[in-house]
């Protein structure tokens, strides 16, 4: 039974661990702002699990609340940087950030994109499902979002609507 419960487990370090980490995390994203915690691009993913990591390293004992603090600290400054340098760069908006990837084109299913995005076909015909499309007639586009999410802009049987001129904006035809 020992993998269960140890009589020298540190419950009471954990609970007062995890109160002090989530109070940090609280008034960091308050400070900081909620694009922290955004996917907008690899940086922030890998930001977003690295934050995951290191309350996990506090939670467990392995490190304290103050050094995993300090590291949560560090790791959203550098996302305040980066983000700041990519409004102002383009050069670094586009080292740091993916552009989005149009997979289908009207009903038309973009093969090229779909092998250069290594996404399989099966996939995309998922992720029409799971968006209610009957038909491939209704797909207007699908796009795979910087965040890789798959975007399905699609019309229902009885609408006739067409794509606003700037909703592809940003969005790459080929790959």
């Amino acid at each position: 039974m020992e993998w269960i419960y140890q009589a020298n487990d540190p419950l009471w370090p954990t609970v007062a661990g995890s109160v002090l980490i989530f109070l940090v995390v609280v008034i960091l994203t308050r400070i900081v702002g909620l694009r922290s915690f955004a996917k907008f691009t690899a940086y922030d993913f890998a930001f977003t699990i690295a934050v995951g990591s290191i309350i996990s390293s506090i939670l467990t004992s392995s490190t304290t609340v103050v050094h995993g603090s300090v590291a949560i600290v560090t790791l959203l400054l550098l996302t305040f940087v980066f983000s700041s340098l990519q409004r102002r760069f383009q050069w670094v908006n586009q080292l740091i950030s993916n552009k989005p990837l149009l997979l289908m084109k009207g009903p038309e299913i973009l093969d090229k994109n779909l092998a250069h995005a290594r996404v399989e076909r099966s996939q995309l015909i998922a992720k029409l499902r799971e968006a209610n499309v009957i038909h491939f007639d209704q797909v207007l586009a699908v796009v795979l979002e910087s965040t890789g999410d798959i975007s399905v802009l699609h019309v229902g049987d009885d609408d006739d609507c067409s794509l606003g001129e700037n909703i592809l904006e940003g969005v790459r035809e080929h790959p």
